[in-house]
């Protein structure tokens, strides 16, 4: 007898009709307006669109750093929208690693540290966490800049530790909000090679916003933004 065909559960990752917005006055101002988009597993895709688009917001709510106002956000056909608190931050911490155009990193922390606290929040023991967090930064490029904060780091220096840290759990999902906005021309360019050459050897699905059109133009997939909505 033959086993039986078992259906997949459902989109990588999906948004489904995903409105979000916030009083205002006697009103409300609507800054998604019932987005959808499936995302396959795999796939690299950038984010456009002016300022107040949506852009930041749509990729917050994928990434489950907020919450939408109405609408569900699926991964691997799992509603994230019916997890607790607790559970989205286990999942997120799992799951999905996440860069911005300001690096937080921890002022106090050497960049190893700094690496390493995902993998202690997520109860690596210590040693462990470090030998993984060398091991990112070193491939990053980052061997002579282990032991140094954030303060005697460049902007570009920054950026790549704080690229480590959202990489070194192995994550499925890599979000980055304008990544490169805040590096000149040449660094901006060594980020975005970057993160095309993680996405192919960890196998990573990449969602990307930026308002650089160049930048964006280099996805195999683009999408666009207006007025909280896909066009």
């Amino acid at each position: 007898m033959s086993n039986p065909v078992i259906p997949p559960l459902g989109p990588f990752l999906a948004a489904k009709g995903i409105v979000k917005s916030y009083p205002m006055g006697s009103g409300r101002l609507e800054i998604l307006k019932g987005v959808d988009l499936t995302i396959e597993k795999g796939e690299a895709l950038s984010i456009v669109g002016s300022s107040g688009a949506g852009k930041s917001t749509l990729l917050h709510i994928l990434g489950t750093l907020d919450k939408p106002t109405l609408g569900k956000v699926f991964h691997r056909g799992v509603d994230l929208t019916k997890m607790s608190d607790d559970q989205l931050a286990n999942h997120r911490n799992a799951t999905m690693g996440f860069v911005f155009q300001f690096h937080h990193l921890l002022a106090e922390f050497t960049a190893l540290e700094n690496v390493a606290m995902p993998l202690r929040i997520g109860g690596t023991a210590p040693l462990e966490a470090m030998r993984k967090a060398e091991e990112k930064l070193v491939g990053l490029g980052l061997k002579d800049r282990l032991h140094h904060t954030p303060s005697q780091l460049s902007g570009g220096e920054q950026q790549r530790v704080a690229i480590a840290r959202a990489i070194v759990r192995g994550p499925e999902i890599l979000f980055a909000d304008e990544p490169t906005g805040n590096l000149d021309s040449g660094n901006a360019a060594r980020i975005q090679e970057l993160f095309f050459d993680l996405q192919k050897s960890m196998g990573l699905t990449l969602v990307v916003v930026t308002h650089d059109t160049a930048f964006a133009s280099r996805f195999p997939r683009r999408l666009s933004m207006r007025d909280g909505q896909i066009v």
